[in-house]
This record gives C-alpha cells, sequence and structure tokens, in this order.
C-alpha cells in the first residue's frame, strides 16, 4: 500500500508523525520503505537519526534518481544506520524500515515525461516489495503533490492501493488552509480529477490527521486554572465545528496526535524507553501513534463517510 502525506503548510508535524508511523509498523513486523519526497527541506534523515549515512548518499538521494542524474535512489536500512542505540535493537519480529532520502541539496522541479516515468516506476516497484510505502511530500500544493497525483492516475497503477493523510494543526487557520488544499479550486481533488482521477475514489482515499492537540480533558492539562479550562473546552468545540463545516469533521479524520513535547521540540521517533524508562514523551501519544500506525490500512475507518 502507498501513503502520501501532505500537508497545508509547513510546521504541521507531517515529517515527524509520519516518520513514527512507519516505525510503528516496522515494529509490528511490516517491511516499510520511507521516501523523502518533500524536495525542498528534505528532513527524514534527521527523525530516523542516520545522519552520517545520509551525507554518505548526499548526491544519489531522490531528487538525483528523478532528475535522471543517477539510476537508482539510495536506501539507507534504519536499522542498522542509525546513531540511536534503541533503534539499533529493534523487537523480534519485526520487519525491515528503510529510508529513501532526499538531497540536501535538491529543490523542487516541475514534473516532465522523464521524471514522471521514472516516478512511477519507482513506486511501482516499492509496492510489491515493501507491505507499507510512505511518500513525505512537500508542504501545500507543491510539485510533489503533482507528480505523484500524475502518477497515480497512469494506467499501470490503476490496480494500486493508494492513500493520503492530510496533516494540520489544531488551529483555525489550518483547519481552513487544510480544506482548501483538497477540496479548494485548485487542491489534491481537482487536481486529480484534472488528471484522470475519478473524484469519489479519491475523495474516499483522503483522511486528515489532527497534529498537537491539546486535549482539554487530559490530566496533562488539569494544572490550568478553571477560567483556561473552560476557555480551552470552548475553542476546541468551536473547532470542531469549524471542521466540520469545513467537510474536515470527526467522519474525515483518521486519528489526532495530542501535543508533545517531544514532537515538537526534538521531531524525534518517540521509543517505548521514552515513555517507559526516561519517560520523556507520553504514554498518550504512544498510543495515539500506535492506533492511528494501525488505522493506515484498517478498511473500516477507510469506508465512504
Amino acid at each position: 500500500m502507498l501513503i502520501f502525506a501532505a500537508s497545508d503548510k509547513g510546521g504541521t508535524g507531517r515529517s515527524v508523525t509520519s516518520a513514527n508511523l512507519a516505525y510503528h509498523r516496522a515494529m509490528a513486523g511490516d517491511d516499510v520503505c520511507y521516501l523523502d519526497f518533500d524536495f525542498g527541506s528534505p528532513t527524514a534523515a534527521a527523525v530516523f537519526d542516520v545522519g552520517d549515512a545520509r551525507q554518505a548518499t548526499e548526491d544519489r538521494g531522490l531528487h538525483a534518481y528523478l532528475i535522471g542524474e543517477v539510476s537508482e535512489p539510495a536506501r539507507i536500512d534504519v536499522w542498522a544506520e542509525t546513531e540511536h542505540q534503541v533503534l539499533r535493537f529493534p523487537p523480534p519480529g519485526s520487519g525491515r524500515l528503510v529510508l529513501m532520502p532526499g538531497d540536501v541539496s535538491g529543490g523542487e522541479f516541475a514534473t516532465s515525461d522523464d521524471n514522471l516515468r521514472r516516478c512511477v516506476d519507482l513506486l511501482m516497484t516499492l509496492y510489491y516489495e515493501f507491505d507499507l510505502v510512505i511518500v513525505d511530500l512537500s508542504a501545500g500544493r507543491s510539485y510533489a503533490v503533482d507528480m505523484v497525483l500524475e502518477a497515480t492516475a497512469q494506467t499501470e497503477m490503476s490496480e494500486v492501493t493508494a492513500r493520503w493523510l492530510v496533516f494540520h494543526r489544531w488551529t483555525r487557520q489550518h483547519v481552513g488552509a487544510a480544506a482548501s488544499l483538497v477540496f479548494g479550486k485548485r487542491g489534491i481533488v481537482a487536481g486529480g480529477v484534472e488528471r484522470g482521477h475519478g473524484e469519489d475514489a479519491l475523495r474516499n482515499s483522503i483522511r486528515f490527521v489532527r497534529a498537537a492537540v491539546p486535549d482539554p480533558e487530559s490530566p496533562l492539562w488539569s494544572q490550568v486554572s478553571p477560567t483556561q479550562s473552560a476557555w480551552m473546552r470552548k475553542t476546541d468545540g468551536d473547532l470542531k465545528q469549524l471542521a466540520s463545516t469545513h467537510g474536515i469533521g470527526y467522519s474525515q479524520v483518521l486519528g489526532s496526535v495530542p501535543l508533545e513535547p517531544v514532537l515538537q521540540w526534538r521531531e524525534q521517533l518517540i521509543t517505548d524507553e521514552d515513555v517507559l524508562d526516561s519517560q520523556i514523551a507520553n504514554q498518550e501519544t504512544w498510543q495515539a501513534l500506535s492506533q492511528l500506525a494501525g488505522r493506515l490500512t484498517d478498511d473500516k475507518y477507510w469506508e465512504q463517510a
């Protein structure tokens, strides 16, 4: 299965959250490949703590492959190459976790017939090699988004299962921007239909992920003043109403990720050691990520709303 991770703008937690989802699925036994299609700002190598390995593959990443400078993009075995000591010892039964990094010296580029063909070939190859392929796309209506919309509209990819996650922060501005990215005049749905996708099928393949959500009912926020608590509850209710008005209400949401300092400040994979031993990360966040990872391939969460 292909999972395309998009976002209305930068700073939504798209990359760090989707990397954590890849990590959870690999620990559960799936062979997972993570593609850094954020051509203007590839950061996945830092999240997986494979900085040294990425430097060794510079100029052989996805950008170089797609524009035809190399015949095959570099691959990094995260379990073997990570500098994170916990990740070097995955649980028994874990699947592969492979990163295809971007090129730091790369940048956005328009889709041509040649790089479209390379994109299709790559996605098709990985689709049959891995259980799950997560493609982290540049923010907004980017060239990366356009490329994969074009690629997945090709005849040879008609039988490929592809789903979209659209990440947004839990604020008024991000709710509106996320809805516009998907349903706007030049959004993902319109762009997909223009390229030959069926509108209903494409709409049903898209779900939203709310990131950095402060839950007023969580014990983590139990120390706020009564006035703050009342304001948080009202604001949360207003945001839910706004999301529903924009067509991205509860039935379109795959999951939410709590406001988590480790994700905000460190942008790293959260391990069970972070939760149980050092206790720098919250159990609620671990559970939310695990739940979200499971829903990626659970068809009942992708039934027509």
